[in-house]
């Protein structure tokens, strides 16, 4: 059925980056809607889920850890704001199989964190043994716990800040699937759908995710998509799982990609998942299935990191789809040649844990606004090989 509606600004994308842009900019007095295909919070969104690590740490790069530490005091409002608790603050594991030392990953953590003035307790193998029982301490000699850390509920987060936006007037509209941008003289005039919908705008964001090189052709040769196995499974003994007796964590993360959480409260079961280069993922048309020798890989690394968990059984596999730029830093600006046209996406596995800056970030892009972080996330041009610089990623096969 045609359906034609004009705005002020059209959001494309209900995630993360779409549904904080257009709550910020409603409250900065635009009209706006956000389209998505839907259902809301669409299940195949990188930002649903049951969980997203929330961590200050960032080595050696303090840009994103201040901003990280910001837009961590920024969940714990939200908890306030949605009058519930959907950002869990329970601290984070980081282990090593050999001793922390200069230029890895977990000491420019610990020792970043101690700079700024936090605490972090150093951990040797016998002390993970005894507080986080679950890890195999025959193995994990070295790390530390930091309590400023978590996780948050990120598809319960996902649908709190569409309700918020619905209620503050922003139009959400499900099933509509933007195909086209509409652009005349070098200006964005709205967008079409393959639903027959016709949106016209000032200004359109496009916050699509995986989709976002697609939509924007010129993007292609700066993003990719790639999928990442995520597990879910059910813990004999959950006890062993539970806060304080597990923390977030990451297993020697940046050399093996292994990163996971405590036990869920609401679901029950431990999500474990996979930080690396992932497999190249069609965002519309390949099928988002992890495969049995990630399954065998996962198997492998609990055997030798946390026994208790080895046998347990899968109950849920998803492959979450990371817009990733080459470079790994996100894409927040305004388009170089069609005015009113705004690119918003490139998360590349770790835009989640700033979900409270990311609308502030994308309305000040959205509306012209000097703001020097977002130097770091400027339309730029990429060669091919630029290296990715995000400290955690695991870069090797799984």
């Amino acid at each position: 059925m045609e359906t034609k509606r004009s705005f002020d600004i059209v959001v494309v994308g209900a995630g993360i980056f779409g549904a904080t842009a257009a709550l910020e900019l409603n409250q900065r007095g635009h009209q706006v809607a956000v389209l998505d295909p839907g259902p809301l919070p669409n299940p195949l969104a990188s930002s649903t889920d049951i969980s997203k690590v929330v961590r200050i740490e960032y080595a050696d790069d303090e840009e994103y850890a201040r901003m990280a530490e910001r837009s961590r005091e920024g969940f714990l409002q939200w908890n306030e704001w949605f009058g519930e608790t959907l950002y869990h603050d329970v601290g984070v594991i980081m282990i090593r199989r050999t001793p922390m030392s200069p230029g890895e990953y977990e000491y420019e953590n610990y020792h970043s964190l101690l700079r700024r003035g936090f605490q972090a307790d150093r951990l040797d193998s016998e002390q993970i043994a005894a507080r986080f029982p679950a890890f195999n301490p025959d193995l994990y000699v070295d790390g530390y716990y930091h309590g400023e850390a978590g996780y948050v509920e990120s598809g319960a987060v996902v649908a709190a800040l569409l309700a918020k936006a619905e209620q503050a007037g922003v139009a959400v509209i499900a099933g509509q699937t933007v195909t086209a941008i509409k652009a005349k003289s070098g200006r964005a005039g709205g967008v079409q759908t393959a639903e027959g919908g016709t949106f016209t705008a000032g200004h359109v964001v496009i916050a699509a995710g995986a989709m976002t090189p697609y939509l924007l052709p010129e993007l292609q040769p700066y993003m990719r998509s790639v999928g990442m196995p995520v597990f879910h499974l059910k813990p004999q003994d959950p006890s062993l799982f539970e806060v304080p007796r597990l923390a977030v964590f990451s297993a020697d993360v940046s050399q093996s990609g292994w990163y996971g959480f405590p036990l869920h409260p609401k679901e029950g079961v431990v999500k474990i998942a996979h930080h690396g280069r992932g497999v190249p993922v069609h965002p519309a048309k390949d099928e988002r299935v992890v495969t049995e020798h990630e399954t065998k890989q996962l198997r492998q690394f609990l055997a030798e990191s946390m026994p208790p968990l080895a046998d347990a059984p899968i109950v849920y596999t998803r492959r979450c789809l990371y817009c990733d730029t080459l470079d790994e830093h996100f894409w927040i600006d305004r388009h170089p040649e069609t005015e009113g046209l705004i690119a918003a996406a490139g998360g590349s596995g770790h835009a989640y844990k700033f979900g409270p800056l990311l609308g502030g970030w994308i309305t000040d892009a959205v509306e012209g606004k000097s703001n020097p972080e977002l130097g770091k996330f400027r339309w730029r041009d990429l060669p091919p090989g630029t290296p990715g610089e995000e400290a955690s990623r695991f870069r090797d096969e799984l």
